[in-house]
């Protein structure tokens, strides 16, 4: 089985729960003969920022015309993002909750996949249709609050996303999910809580090896 793990924390696992959980998860699967693991960080990927530069460069393309250096670097940023996820039948994102949200970095690679035509499309009557629905993904994600609970849910922006755009719009299966939270609002309990988080995230590793087997 081909599996991206896309990582977006550049903070050292002594700092940062999610790098904790990237780091144990690719400890669990490693040597594994049945996975063809691959990672796309994309801290240490070229990754510009979406926007009208690309539209641009787009336009350019459509009408034969020339590109510039940049925007040759664009296309290949966001063609990069996209050759990846083709080639994974399983996606892991491990990723962390910063201010609501997800790390702008990783909303890039969501730009650089997010196209009709490609990860979705239309039908005739204008409805959206899921193109990825072969490819299964895991998430793993840390926050330092909690936001599991009926009132805090809705401020959540960061694990909802990644499975509303992967989930809902691309149509992939989240066959497991790990959230570590609350361990900045219980330091006192936070060794225990992030231990038992990273077991979980070893389950989740040990049960994907165990079943491609």
């Amino acid at each position: 089985m081909n599996v991206l793990v896309v990582r977006a924390n550049n903070r050292p696992a002594s700092e940062a729960v999610s790098s904790k959980m990237y780091e144990t998860f690719m400890e669990e699967v490693k040597g594994a003969e049945n996975l063809n693991v691959s990672v796309y960080d994309v801290y240490q990927e070229d990754t510009p920022y979406f926007g009208q530069e690309f539209l641009t460069a787009f336009g350019k393309v459509q009408n034969g015309e020339e590109l510039t250096a940049d925007e040759q670097r664009l296309l290949a940023a966001k063609q990069k993002a996209m050759d990846a996820l083709s080639a994974a039948e399983l996606v892991v994102f491990a990723f962390p909750l910063w201010n609501l949200t997800i790390p702008a970095k990783l909303q890039t690679f969501v730009d650089y996949v997010y196209q009709a035509g490609y990860s979705f499309k239309y039908d005739e009557n204008g409805n959206a249709v899921q193109l990825m629905t072969d490819k299964k993904a895991i998430l793993l994600s840390a926050r330092g609050g909690i936001y599991s609970t009926p009132e805090a849910a809705p401020m959540e922006m960061a694990a909802n996303y990644i499975r509303n755009v992967f989930g809902g719009v691309f149509g992939m299966k989240f066959i497991d999910e790990v959230i570590i939270e609350g361990h900045a609002m219980a330091p006192d309990q936070a060794d225990q809580i992030i231990a038992d988080g990273l077991e979980k995230v070893k389950e989740a590793a040990r049960k994907l090896v165990t079943v491609n087997a």
